[in-house]
């Protein structure tokens, strides 16, 4: 299996420690967020990365190199200007390979998630063997989270781990997902395109499932989340 990261954000909320930064190179507790993922994914033993990057990637790229410090392949998939996630995935789409694979928001800090768990989540066979019918397969595999104080409302319900666009409760989508490649054929390359309403199209056709995960997670979205993170009392 690879992994995707997504680092192209500009982290506008962030300014002004992103103007000479780019958001997933900001450090959290002794080391940069995206490196966090990248020694998680490697753990778990998926070690081929792709990294979509856009202001100051050059950073990004000088940082983590080609990986090999952290026992991993990473490579690179630079874009002029962001181009949203589904679009960031569109443009890597030859790096990905035609497997299932693992994607991640480079601005978020979950330590101890744990990517093993990833790798069977999209079967092509049922428990005894027998392939399922493309028509049945999921297509993607959200994981998701309580619902921040910055996003009280949620996003998705889940039902016998099946996403649902509505019911109660709603829980917050944690920019992390596995996918099916194919989904991703229909946005050209280089071309602007969100995630979210493609999902929501999938889960309206029942092809989504999901889960909820329960441990440290946390949207590094403002600079006094980082400070509240990077504060003594909170290790």
């Amino acid at each position: 299996m690879k992994a995707m990261i997504f680092a192209a954000g500009r982290g506008e909320r962030m300014r002004p420690l992103t103007d000479t930064c780019p958001k997933p190179l900001l450090p959290v507790r002794g080391r940069p967020l995206i490196v966090w993922h990248v020694l998680n994914l490697v753990r778990a033993g998926i070690t081929d990365i792709v990294v979509n990057h856009a202001h100051l990637g050059d950073l990004i790229e000088q940082t983590l190199g080609d990986g090999s410090q952290f026992g991993a392949r990473i490579a690179y998939s630079p874009e002029q200007t962001a181009l949203e996630t589904a679009g960031g995935v569109a443009n890597a789409r030859q790096l990905l390979g035609d497997a299932p694979f693992v994607a991640i928001s480079g601005d978020i800090y979950c330590p101890y998630f744990d990517f093993e768990q990833v790798k069977d989540v999209l079967p092509e066979h049922d428990m005894w063997g027998v392939p399922w019918p493309e028509e049945k397969r999921d297509l993607a595999w959200l994981y998701l989270v309580k619902n921040p104080e910055h996003h009280p409302l949620g996003d998705f319900g889940v039902n016998l781990y099946t996403l649902t666009n509505d019911g109660a409760p709603l829980w917050t989508f944690a920019n992390i997902g596995v996918y099916r490649p194919e989904i991703f054929d229909g946005i050209e390359a280089g071309s602007h395109a969100k995630l979210g309403p493609l999902l929501r199209r999938l889960i309206g056709q029942g092809r989504v499932g999901g889960e909820v995960y329960e441990g440290d997670w946390t949207n590094v979205g403002t600079v006094e989340q980082l400070e509240a993170l990077n504060r003594p009392a909170a290790r």
